[in-house]
């Protein structure tokens, strides 16, 4: 017997307990008979109004990740889907792999991630110029440099907007998220990406592909189409972007 719901797959999702954007655009994007079943990794929602601040909320995803792993668990998931961005470009590309290889041998299950996703969407257009957008403060810019640097990619512009805390993230503006991509755009640049979970820009990076004739890639779409395909999900949604829609 199968789930009832998610007869085709069920889909653990590990998110920040500060983070309103990535479990919206994940049921958005689901398909008929894929589940998503969400466990927060609880942590404060602390100022980030500087380098320090943005290391210590990367220590308490950190320290709190496994927690909500083992809690997710129960549920008997196929899948594992992290909704988390920050911690997984993080000391660059060996350490993504070792993240989730650590996650994949405790668990026993594949793992889907937001560096994962986006190297490979990348590699899929052929893009090797982008420019990217973050919400973080530097000190995320540069690990989101190293990792894509490390992976062959140049970044050409990236901006940070440095957003006051976890939660305020997701209350940047699609205005403001507008004014990036063409700000971070150039006819140097093959691909824009926007990283960062809890910014809702999934649907208006769709938008912003027929403005720019170019790949405009949203973290949260790259992360849930890698799940769908490493699971033999080939199902073509629109409304995301060609990356949901053609691929």
């Amino acid at each position: 017997m199968t789930d009832s719901l998610g007869w085709r797959k069920k889909f653990g999702v590990l998110i920040p307990s500060t983070n309103t954007s990535v479990q919206p655009e994940f049921d958005a994007m689901r398909p008929a008979g894929v589940t998503n079943h969400i466990s927060r990794i609880v942590i404060p929602n602390i100022p980030l109004n500087n380098d320090d601040d943005f290391n210590r909320l990367i220590e308490l995803i950190q320290t709190a990740q496994i927690a909500a792993v083992d809690s997710i668990m129960s549920c008997e998931p196929d899948h594992l889907v992290l909704g988390i961005s920050a911690e997984t470009f993080w000391d660059g590309y060996a350490a993504s792999l070792r993240l989730k290889a650590e996650i994949e041998q405790h668990t026993g299950l594949g793992v889907s991630m937001g560096s994962d996703a986006c190297r490979a969407a990348l590699n899929l257009y052929g893009a090797r110029t982008i420019g990217v957008i973050t919400p973080y403060q530097p000190v995320g810019d540069r690990n989101v440099v190293r990792f894509f640097e490390e992976c062959g990619f140049t970044v050409r512009r990236i901006i940070g907007l440095k957003c006051a805390s976890p939660v305020q993230i997701a209350h940047v503006s699609e205005s403001r998220l507008a004014e990036a991509i063409r700000e971070v755009d150039g006819d140097d640049v093959d691909a824009v990406i926007q990283v960062g979970t809890n910014l809702a820009m999934a649907r208006l990076a769709a938008a912003a592909e027929l403005w720019l004739g170019k790949p405009v890639l949203a973290i949260n779409t790259a992360i849930y189409w890698q799940a769908l395909r490493s699971n033999g999900i080939a199902d073509k949604i629109d409304g995301w972007g060609s990356l949901l829609a053609r691929h």
